[in-house]
């Protein structure tokens, strides 16, 4: 949809910023928004930093919930079923 903006197009875009803004405000609006690009960059290396040293588990490993399956809805484990870590009753 949006291809590569030309520098004709990017003069239209800073011509039509500057007559809404003002030459004044103009300054101020583009510091504001380089530094909010420069702290989400920031705050997006420090996500994948993050990430990256979080321990990967073994392959093959699988977690204790991933471990046992889950009943389905509306059933109950059968009177000797101690699939639930409880034991049954007598």
């Amino acid at each position: 949809m949006f291809e590569r903006f030309g520098f004709s197009e990017l003069l239209i875009i800073l011509v039509i910023a500057l007559l809404v803004f003002g030459p004044k405000k103009l300054p101020e609006l583009g510091r504001s928004l380089g530094k909010s690009i420069r702290e989400f960059k920031q705050g997006m290396k420090e996500v994948t930093g993050e990430l990256e040293e979080r321990p990967q588990p073994a392959a093959g490993a699988q977690t204790p919930a991933a471990a046992r399956p889950e009943a389905p809805a509306g059933t109950r484990p059968e009177a000797g079923d101690a699939s639930d870590g409880q034991m049954p009753a007598v």
